[in-house]
């Protein structure tokens, strides 16, 4: 009987799942679900090792799990990103990759648009004052009507970023390698920088882009400017970002993704940085988008398994 192995929770019922995936159980497979994180590469490896199929999230994958699972054919990353796995040993051992891309697209724009509102309206200290029964003196807001909005990277969550932003009224200005939507007015990055009162980050993480934005592009911000970051952590230096929100360089920071997965250690530099908005990785965690990616798992679980692989990585 054929395995197929989801390695960590997906964030919807077993029933849901059991239903989604009723195609392929009535074919004969057998589904294994697991209702916790491992607990390390070994652990994860000894959850696939029988596998034929396999369903991550974002916890990573890497050789040393990989090489258990020897009836391994086919990893569905139930995530956007796949740079926590090691696709390149997927590669050489003929494993085809697919990801869930599309899932969170409204998830992450939304939670992009709410940490620019909570940066400029200072939600955090409004809180603060009216638990430590203070006024509203010193809490004057802005809005983001008429402000310029820069958007790095104007794939689909990029580009719903920018239309939510539309709505609040801003001026939407865009970067990226193609000019894919002709009402985004495209430029280069260092003018993005340099104008935009709000810079949100929509990009993958690649060789690239590891510290795409490091000290000399924070250098290049208005100092009334503020910085949104909900793709991925590596894209940022934040070691620099932590020092330039210190030094008053730019204006603030809402920042969901960190270069490791939270939780984080005590001393991480954008801990103790001020005019920060932090959540530990939460952008793609909704109730609609958990249902989305379960219903993305089984579509891709299912197109494989008739010969249609979709949303390839390899």
């Amino acid at each position: 009987m054929k395995e197929i192995v989801i390695a960590q929770p997906l964030g919807v019922s077993k029933e849901t799942l059991d239903t989604l995936l009723a195609p392929l159980t009535g074919r004969g497979y057998h589904l294994t679900l697991w209702d916790s994180l491992p607990e390390n590469q070994e652990d994860l490896g000894n959850r696939i090792s029988k596998a034929d199929l396999v369903v991550i999230a974002n916890y990573p994958l890497k050789k040393e799990a990989l090489d258990k699972a020897s009836s391994l054919k086919y990893l569905c990353v139930a995530f956007t990103g796949v740079d926590h796995v090691d696709i390149d040993t997927c590669r050489e051992k003929g494993i085809a990759v697919s990801n869930c891309a599309g899932y969170s697209t409204e998830s992450v724009a939304e939670l992009a648009i709410g940490m620019m509102l909570s940066l400029y309206r200072k939600l955090a200290e409004g809180k603060d004052a009216a638990t430590h029964g203070k006024t509203g003196a010193g809490l004057r807001g802005i809005e983001i009507k008429d402000r310029t909005v820069g958007i790095i990277g104007t794939g689909a969550i990029g580009y719903r970023t920018a239309n939510l932003a539309k709505a609040f009224g801003a001026k939407v200005i865009g970067y990226n390698r193609s000019h894919s939507h002709d009402d985004i007015t495209y430029t280069n990055l260092n003018t993005l920088l340099q104008t935009s009162d709000i810079v949100s980050i929509h990009l993958p993480l690649t060789i690239d882009t590891k510290h795409f934005i490091d000290k000399d592009k924070l250098s290049l911000m208005k100092k009334d400017a503020i910085l949104i970051n909900t793709a991925r952590g590596g894209i940022i230096d934040n070691e620099a970002l932590a020092e330039a929100l210190k030094k008053g360089e730019i204006a603030g920071a809402g920042i969901d993704v960190f270069d490791m997965e939270p939780p984080l250690p005590e001393d991480y530099p954008l801990l103790s940085a001020p005019h920060t908005v932090l959540t530990p990785h939460v952008g793609f965690d909704t109730e609609e988008a958990m249902e989305r990616r379960a219903a993305i798992v089984a579509d891709n679980l299912k197109s494989f398994v008739e010969g249609k692989q979709k949303n390839i990585i390899c």
